[in-house]
């Protein structure tokens, strides 16, 4: 198999996943959807779906995205094939803090820039979706529409927001409807970003477009004044917003710089929704490869439990191998160096970061699965601390490998792909099987203890007073029994962002329950989580820019 660093026509990359012009909607010269005739195609030998998940993020970086787009390049350049799954970036973050999010240096997809803009529309999509869905509920609301036996909407218990996707703090909570009887009913309403959409976590799960328009009919917009549920089904909504999502709802073909194919699709937070590429995208991949290579966001605390518990559980599917991303400047930082120091030579630092790591492998063998440690090498990190790290994972019972994907490619995760290889075809004969911390039937508080105490190492579960009351409503309206998805600080093990490292004898406490009836669990906000990000003093729409020749700049952290 060639590798280059010239990028190919869509219809070569799509050839090599063997997919057929016939099967491809064209967007452009470089990016494609996949044909809706896809969607039901049954997999005669699913390949190996290998997680990439990482330690808690910290201001040094870990590359994750830049790891999982370099396993592949290398498992490529050894003679596999394989193919990436990823998110889709939110324009929120692109402006934010973050910045794009195609990798990074050699193992990027592209077109970057237009993955990291407006791509082939999908969040968008997404968004009118979620609005539409909105506008109609307090249209019921004006016309004091009736539900049945229901009665009408009360505007007192709208539980749906609006989205937008941008990060914008001064739409968290505002009054719409002012301006007299014409223009509405005030009230009380708040805007959440696009990725945070229950239309969004929708569209990541759905399996299929009967099974999308079930999804979207099922969620509920508010309450009537007798406290019965009204959905989108009751609002008559689900048929238009399935028709706005007709093509956001089909993966998107991509390459990496070495031109292996990359479905890129649906992109829900991981500290805040369930942080993972869409079923639909993750089905078709390991359809179309041997080794199918996919992320979850964050940490592996948020994205990767969410991963297993909440997608893998749905989609019936489970990893063979999770390979989480570390660095040393970031575990530095977890063993309580500061940030300006973080790229200096500090064993007794990294020795208490690594606590941090081993935390995350301990959470991992309680899924019963194997781990690779994927030290993304800096090329100012010192021989002496890369073994002190290989050292320290091989006492903790994982394998370790470097990489330096940035700066090479495949050629710098040739070492990662074959021992992430290695270990995937150790269970050709019999693969991981599935092994979720609560059963369905659990009780709330069992499944957000089982969550805290084992991958967050928490003491203890704490629902607040107004939790308690909106999970016996939701309890009341039959979805008490739904999975959990926790909305949780990325930053930390627990719900505080400055607890770096590995803390101990904390409380995650749990402040407010939202229902996702269409995605299929309910969201426990702990600590001080928000579902609309806010800029920051210095935001990296700053440094964005478009220059004369037509490429855009600045889309990327360093990027200047």
């Amino acid at each position: 198999m060639t590798n280059t660093f010239q990028v190919r026509s869509i219809a070569e990359v799509a050839h090599e996943a063997g997919l057929s012009p016939s099967e491809l909607i064209p967007f452009g010269h470089d990016k494609a959807k996949l044909s809706a005739k896809l969607l039901n195609a049954q997999p005669q030998s699913p390949g190996r779906l290998i997680l990439v998940s990482a330690i808690n993020p910290t201001p040094a970086g870990e590359g994750k995205t830049t790891t999982a787009i370099g396993l592949q390049m290398g498992l490529r350049r050894i003679g596999k094939r394989a193919m990436l799954a990823l998110r889709e970036p939110s324009l929120g973050p692109v402006f934010g803090v973050k910045g794009g999010g195609t990798g990074g240096g050699r193992a990027s997809l592209y077109p970057a820039d237009d993955i990291n803009l407006h791509f082939t529309g999908d969040l968008h999509a997404i968004t009118t979706a979620h609005n539409l869905l909105a506008a109609l509920t307090d249209n019921a609301i004006y016309y004091r529409q009736r539900f049945g036996d229901k009665g009408e909407l009360d505007a007192r218990q709208i539980l749906l927001s609006r989205a937008l996707d941008m990060n914008d703090r001064f739409l968290r909570r505002c009054i719409i409807g002012l301006g007299g009887k014409a223009h509405g009913t005030p009230r009380e309403a708040r805007f959440d970003i696009t990725a945070a959409s229950e239309v969004m976590a929708v569209l990541a799960l759905a399996s299929s477009y009967d099974d999308l328009r079930t999804r979207l009919g099922r969620i509920v917009v508010g309450a009537t004044e007798s406290g019965q549920p009204v959905t989108a089904d009751d609002l008559q909504a689900t048929q238009a917003m399935v028709a706005v999502l007709r093509d956001a709802l089909l993966p998107n073909l991509v390459q990496t710089l070495e031109g292996g194919p990359a479905l890129v699709h649906c992109g829900p937070f991981a500290n805040i929704a369930h942080g993972c590429s869409s079923v639909l995208a993750t089905k078709l991949g390991l359809g179309l490869s041997d080794y199918l290579v996919t992320e979850a966001g964050f940490g592996f605390d948020l994205g990767g439990e969410k991963f297993l518990d909440l997608k893998c559980r749905q989609l019936g599917v489970w990893p063979r191998v999770v390979v989480l991303v570390a660095t040393l400047r970031a575990l530095k930082l977890h063993g309580g160096a500061k940030l300006a120091q973080a790229a200096a030579p500090d064993e007794n630092a990294l020795e208490r970061g690594m606590a941090h790591l081993g935390k995350h492998l301990d959470s991992l063998k309680r899924f019963g699965l194997p781990a690779v440690v994927a030290i993304n090498a800096f090329p100012d990190d010192t021989e002496a601390e890369l073994s002190q790290v290989e050292a320290a994972v091989a006492q903790l019972g994982a394998r370790a490998a470097r990489s330096t994907a940035f700066a090479q490619g495949g050629a710098g995760a040739t070492s990662l792909a074959e021992i992430v290889a290695e270990l995937a075809e150790q269970s050709d004969a019999q693969p991981p099987s599935p092994r979720f911390l609560y059963e369905l039937d659990d009780p709330f508080q069992t499944k957000l203890e089982q969550i805290a105490r084992t991958v967050y190492g928490a003491a203890a579960v704490n629902v607040s007073a107004t939790a308690q009351k909106d999970l016996e409503r939701l309890s009341a309206w039959g979805y008490g029994k739904l999975p959990v998805c926790v909305a949780k600080t990325q930053l930390s093990l627990s719900d505080e962002p400055s607890r770096v490292g590995l803390p101990t004898g904390h409380t995650i406490t749990v402040r407010e329950v939202r229902l996702s009836a269409g995605a299929g669990f309910l969201v426990a906000l702990t600590g001080e989580i928000v579902t609309m990000p806010g800029l920051p003093q210095k935001p990296a729409a700053w440094n964005i820019a478009l220059t004369d020749s037509g490429k855009v700049r600045g889309l990327m952290q360093n990027d200047g």
